[in-house]
C-alpha cells in the first residue's frame, strides 16, 4: 500500500484551507508526525486519520478513495456491510454485526469507530424495538462521542443528526426536526466536499415531509424539486422515486389532481425497476382514487 497517496491529499486539503503543519496537528498529534505522514513515511491510526479529516472540513471516507490501511479497510467494510444492510432493512442482521463487533477492542477503542456501532443501535431501537425514546438516547450519545460545535459536521454526524430530526419528526416535533435539518444544512454548506451525495437528498427530502405536515406545500414541493436537481448534478438516483411521489402527494393534498398524476407515474415507475412492489401496487391504487375524483369532477 502507498501510504504516500493519503499524505500528498492531506497536504493539497491543508493548503487549500490556508493551515500550518503545526496548525493541523494541534490537539491531535506533532507537527512532526503531520509531516510524516504527508510524506507517507508513517500509517496514520484510525482516531488520528479521523480527527485531520474533521478538522480539514472533510468525511474520513474521503481517503478511502485513495487508499487505506488494512484495519482501516476492515473498519470500512463494517461501515460498507451495515449500509447495505441499512438499505435492505435488514435490522436483525444490522445487530448481529453491532453485537460482534463491540467485542472487537478496534470499535470500543476508538470514539469514532464506536460511534458506528451506537448509531446502529439507535436505528435497531426505531425500526424493531419501536422505542424512540430509546432510539433517540442512542443515537444522541453516538453523535456527542465525536461532534464539535465549533467545526462543521463530518458526514456520519450529519447523517446521525438527519437521524435524529427524524424521531422527532415521528414525535410531530417539527419546529425541533427542523432545527435539526438546519444545523446539517449549514455544515453542508461548509463542506469542501461530499462524499456520500445521498446525505443532501435525504436532509431536503426529510425538510419537504416536515413542510408538508405543516401544511406548506409549495415549500416542500420546492425543497423536493430542489433535491432532483442535485441528484441531477451530481449523477445519483437516490431517492428519485420518493422525491416523485412526494411532490403527487403535496399536489393531491392541494385538490390539483391532474397536476398529481405525472409525479405518481415516475414514481410507480421508478418502484417498478427497484422491484418495491409494495409501493407500486399503492400508487398505482393512489393513481386509481385520483382518476375517480378527476372524472367526478368533470
Amino acid at each position: 500500500m502507498d501510504y504516500s497517496l493519503i499524505g500528498k491529499k492531506i497536504k493539497e486539503l491543508r493548503n487549500i484551507s490556508g493551515l500550518t503543519q503545526g496548525e493541523l496537528a494541534e490537539g491531535i498529534c506533532t507537527q512532526a508526525l503531520i509531516s510524516r505522514i504527508e510524506k507517507g513515511a508513517v500509517d496514520p491510526s484510525a482516531d488520528v486519520l479521523y480527527r485531520i479529516s474533521t478538522r480539514l472540513g472533510v468525511d474520513v471516507n474521503y481517503f478511502f478513495e485513495i487508499g487505506s490501511t488494512p484495519r482501516l479497510d476492515y473498519i470500512r467494510e463494517v461501515e460498507r456491510q451495515l449500509r447495505k444492510l441499512r438499505g435492505k432493512l435488514l435490522y436483525e442482521d444490522i445487530m448481529d454485526i453491532v453485537k460482534a463487533e463491540e467485542k472487537n477492542p478496534l470499535f470500543m477503542n476508538d470514539a469514532y469507530n464506536k460511534q458506528l456501532l451506537l448509531w446502529h443501535r439507535g436505528i435497531y431501537a426505531q425500526e424493531i424495538e419501536k422505542d424512540g425514546d430509546k432510539a433517540y438516547r442512542l443515537m444522541e450519545d453516538a453523535l456527542m462521542l465525536t461532534y464539535d460545535q465549533k467545526r462543521a459536521m463530518s458526514e456520519r454526524e450529519m447523517t446521525i443528526s438527519i437521524s435524529l430530526g427524524i424521531i422527532e419528526f415521528s414525535r410531530c416535533h417539527y419546529e425541533e426536526a427542523l432545527k435539526m435539518y438546519d444545523k446539517v444544512g449549514q455544515s453542508i454548506r461548509l463542506a469542501v466536499y461530499l462524499h456520500d451525495k445521498s446525505i443532501k437528498t435525504r436532509l431536503y427530502y426529510n425538510i419537504a415531509r416536515v413542510f408538508t405536515r405543516q401544511g406548506r406545500y409549495k415549500e416542500s414541493i420546492e425543497y423536493c424539486k430542489e433535491a432532483l436537481k442535485w441528484n441531477i448534478k451530481v449523477e445519483n438516483l437516490y431517492g428519485f422515486a420518493h422525491l416523485n411521489y412526494h411532490i403527487g402527494y403535496n399536489l393531491e393534498l392541494q385538490g390539483l389532481w391532474e397536476e398529481a398524476l405525472p409525479y405518481l407515474n415516475k414514481a410507480e415507475m421508478l418502484f417498478r425497476i427497484q422491484g418495491n412492489q409494495k409501493l407500486v401496487s399503492f400508487i398505482h391504487s393512489k393513481k386509481e382514487e385520483l382518476l375517480e375524483k378527476i372524472k367526478d369532477n368533470t
